[in-house]
């Protein structure tokens, strides 16, 4: 089963068993966190949509790392204006790995 979940201002295709980074969540390692935006769920019979979430549909993770991503070097120059401007950013993320994909017809069976 996969499911389309939207979290942090983007959407992310998960399946059971999956490890990714998404937008910091403040949670402890060890934490399990559930995702109730899930725009899609599919399974090998049938696909369902949401409008614009698919009710009752729930995707559960465990959080696994609170992390910091690489370092991007950011440059502004203007040319024969005497200005050039340097900075960096490194953005935080949790690293969750994903258990469990339900829907609303799992849980009523």
């Amino acid at each position: 089963m996969q499911a389309i979940i939207q979290t942090g201002g983007k959407q992310y295709k998960v399946v059971t068993g999956d490890q990714l980074n998404i937008e910091k969540i403040e949670a402890d390692i060890g934490d399990t966190i559930e995702f109730d935006q899930v725009l899609l769920v599919a399974d090998e019979q049938q696909t369902t949509f949401g409008r614009p979430y698919v009710e009752g549909a729930k995707v559960q993770a465990i959080v696994t790392d609170q992390s910091r991503g690489k370092k991007i070097n950011i440059l502004k120059f203007k040319r024969r204006k005497h200005h050039m401007k340097r900075m960096g950013h490194r953005q935080y993320y949790t690293r969750v790995e994903i258990n469990n994909i339900t829907t609303a017809s799992d849980t009523n069976s």
